[in-house]
């Protein structure tokens, strides 16, 4: 990939595209496909350990779980086990995985129409080489 096209990768989607542009491409996708969401994926701008994914927009059905869309990601990803996968909705908060993105997107999609989500992890179970260490006695 040239260096111009990954710069443009890493930029957020929202500096990509003017606010008219966005909107537009929202209203042909809702005509084309009523019955989805669209929503833009994004890793979230420190996250180091993560890839970034092959496409950020994602069409998802009304009724699908927030807890289903993770597991989604989390095989698009194929992160593994040992590693948790955060779900912000709106750059600022974390839904419960039982609600539906119909119901999600209802509560906080953008004046753009999208629903912007940002992932991230954690480390978990005590990853190699951080943390404490213990002396020798």
């Amino acid at each position: 990939m040239a260096p111009f096209e990954k710069s443009m990768e890493m930029m957020p989607f929202k500096q990509r595209k003017c606010l008219e542009t966005r909107k537009d491409e929202v209203c042909t996708i809702r005509s084309k496909f009523p019955n989805k969401l669209p929503v833009i994926v994004e890793r979230y701008f420190r996250e180091k350990t993560l890839p970034l994914l092959n496409k950020t927009k994602f069409l998802v059905p009304f009724e699908l779980t927030l807890g289903q869309f993770l597991c989604l990601l989390r095989n698009k990803i194929d992160l593994d086990s040992s590693k948790t996968l955060f779900l912000l909705v709106a750059e600022k908060s974390m839904s419960c995985m039982s609600s539906s993105m119909g119901d999600i997107y209802s509560h906080h999609r953008d004046a753009d129409g999208f629903l912007y989500i940002t992932y991230a992890s954690q480390e978990m179970f005590g990853a190699p080489g951080r943390g404490c260490r213990a002396e020798p006695a």
